[in-house]
């Protein structure tokens, strides 16, 4: 090879600065989110951080989801399901910067979602009668599978202890669909990204809820029309109808499980009725946490 062709190929390689670290977890659920206040990637994309299997752990030990299908959880905002069927077991966490990066690595807080799982009921998927209206919001739910309804439908029955791990929002008439967003509760203390209309939202086939929403409306649609939302949860707590552009996450105080929600979408300053009944098992208290993403 030539001078200058050894040049060329060499110019194509950076060495990054990395760092890897190995977490050895107990049987259960586990959430692996960045530690609030860190440095934001540059163009590059960096620095970021990547979760996956430990060598030496066997297959199907260590399952883990992210909102990239490929492990990577970025520098802020992004986040990892860690599934372990038997422990303890081997995850590998691997950092990277820029070459002479000054900033210390990403940092990252672990939380326990669930214990053993074992103790995770399995999916039992049954068919599901056909939406009434358009298909504009679909969910994975608990021993259901994937169902569909309209906005103005309820999403998932209450009181039927059945969570809803995941879902998306898809207007078809009354606003465009680029025009909504949503985040799941996905843990305590932390949310899923802001997700465009028409994109899924939450876990999917890892038996693990989501424990509440937020839904916002952007663009023309945000002076034109309000959301109004009612949801219930496993532990019996019923919260809403609440209506206008609300900042927070509907959630229960209890942290239970989401089992179903009621999405309506309502000409500005409508002052409407309340929201179609269903039977709840019982009335349950409200919370509202502020969400520290924007």
């Amino acid at each position: 090879m030539s001078e200058p062709a050894q040049v060329t190929n060499q110019k194509r390689i950076i060495d990054l600065k990395a760092g890897a670290h190995m977490m050895v977890l107990d049987a259960g659920m586990f959430c692996v989110f960045h530690t609030p206040g860190q440095q934001p990637p540059g163009p590059s994309g960096l620095p970021g951080v990547r979760i996956s299997r430990a060598p030496g752990t066997p297959p199907g030990i260590v399952s883990v989801s992210t909102f990239e299908e490929d492990g990577w959880i970025g520098g802020i905002n992004g986040a990892a399901l860690v599934r372990v069927m038997r422990g303890p077991a081997g995850v590998l966490v691997t950092t990277y910067q820029e070459p002479g990066s000054s900033h210390e690595a990403p940092k990252l807080q672990v939380v326990q979602l669930a214990g053993p799982t074992s103790a995770i009921p399995t999916e039992e998927a049954t068919s599901e009668a056909a939406p009434k209206g358009p298909v504009e919001i679909s969910a994975h739910i608990q021993r259901r599978g994937d169902v569909s309804t309209s906005i103005g439908e309820w999403m998932g029955v209450p009181a039927s202890q059945q969570w809803i791990e995941g879902f998306s929002i898809a207007p078809e008439s009354t606003i465009p669909a680029t025009d909504i967003e949503y985040q799941a509760v996905l843990g305590k203390g932390w949310l899923s990204p802001w997700a465009e209309g028409g994109q899924y939202c939450g876990s999917r086939g890892m038996a693990l809820p989501i424990l509440g929403l937020r839904v916002r409306l952007k663009g023309n649609s945000a002076t034109t029309h309000q959301v109004r939302l009612t949801a219930t949860f496993t532990d019996g707590t019923r919260l809403g109808p609440v209506g206008g552009d609300f900042s927070e996450a509907l959630e229960a105080e209890s942290l239970a499980p989401l089992e179903a929600f009621l999405i309506e979408l309502l000409p500005a300053g409508t002052d409407g009725k309340a929201a179609p009944e269903k039977p709840t098992k019982s009335s349950g208290k409200a919370t509202k946490r502020r969400s520290s993403a924007s």
